[in-house]
């Protein structure tokens, strides 16, 4: 089921993890203090233009829930961004694609989603600042029809074997899950293979002592000390592991971490569905459970943000229900 769409979202995603590895090399770390966002800019709009160029060959008639935009790119200002963008869409590619064309492609991706029908989304760039510090940040894609996320794919060009190691030149995973088939994992490093892929499943702990949990690293995204009174609440002692993006969802489902918890900014934001679905299917297929704050199920079916739900809870199951009273207590719930 699905075979050809999850062959084409793995080729889409690891072409697109060579374009941020070539972009992100090129990253002088001392113009973080400069506040100079290009290089990430270049990389989201360049890795959404190729993934849409190859969605309308390979699947005409599927629309793209996508991040970004063209009209950016499109002002006069914009030239030099615009080419270097441009650039690295022809370099991935066999064929010399116009400007318009990229731009096209990108827009391509301002589909309203919704409850009926079929469309993808994606993340191009999930986790700016760690794409931007050269830590962890994903490449996330997802299928989802009447509502239902079906397929995601996870790239995460930067992940190591383990979270105790460091990011080597071997580094990179790739994650995919298909509904009612689990969830698989296999090596994508820099030197463009993709490994075999492999069952991966969430832990089996049932004990909190001894659970590790993953949170963000900007204190923007998660007050590190909510996150400490709810997993004190709910005993789970170990230190934090803080990492950029969707790669968290990556963590929970190889059995590394037992929960992530996405504590919103306040009670009117809005989670993207982008900023999701690749990750919740990865994670609930290899046998955890995804649900907001409240512990209901994530809602797909409201367009472009998940206007029923706040925040996430993602856990290996054994220790949701434990989590989700911990953070109902925690925010006064």
């Amino acid at each position: 089921m699905l075979e050809s769409e999850k062959e084409f979202a793995l080729s889409a995603v690891q072409a697109a993890a060579a374009i941020c590895r070539r972009v992100q090399s090129g990253i002088a770390l001392d113009s973080l203090d400069k506040k100079d966002r290009s290089p990430v800019t270049v990389a989201d709009f360049a890795v959404q233009a190729l993934i849409s160029g190859r969605l309308a060959e390979q699947f005409p008639d599927d629309a793209l829930v996508g991040e970004e935009g063209a009209d950016q790119l499109r002002e006069a200002s914009a030239e030099e961004l615009r080419n270097r963008v441009v650039a690295e869409v022809q370099a991935a590619r066999d064929d010399d694609p116009t400007s318009e064309t990229v731009l096209n492609w990108i827009d391509r991706g301002q589909a309203a989603g919704g409850a009926q029908g079929r469309f993808w989304v994606l993340d191009p760039i999930d986790g700016t600042k760690g794409f931007l510090r050269k830590e962890q940040y994903a490449i996330a894609l997802a299928l989802i029809e009447n509502g239902q996320v079906q397929l995601g794919v996870l790239g995460c060009p930067n992940l190591p074997d383990s979270m105790d190691q460091a990011t080597g030149p071997d580094a990179g995973y790739a994650f995919v899950a298909v509904k009612g088939e689990g969830s698989q994992a296999a090596k994508m490093p820099a030197d463009g293979t993709l490994g075999e892929l492999s069952p991966i499943a969430v832990s089996s702990s049932d004990d909190p002592a001894s659970a590790r949990r993953c949170e963000s690293v900007e204190s923007g995204h998660a007050s590190h000390d909510e996150m400490a009174q709810i997993a004190e609440k709910a005993q789970m002692t170990g230190e934090p592991v803080r990492l950029d993006s969707q790669a968290k969802y990556a963590t929970v489902a190889r059995g590394e971490s037992v929960a992530y918890i996405r504590l919103s900014p306040d009670a009117s934001y809005t989670e993207k569905i982008w900023d999701h679905a690749a990750g919740e299917i990865v994670v609930t297929e290899a046998g955890g459970v995804v649900t907001d704050l409240l512990g209901k199920p994530l809602d797909f079916t409201q367009g472009r943000g998940l206007v029923n739900n706040r925040g996430i809870i993602a856990t290996n199951a054994a220790l949701h229900e434990r989590v989700v009273r911990a953070t109902a207590e925690v925010l006064g719930f």
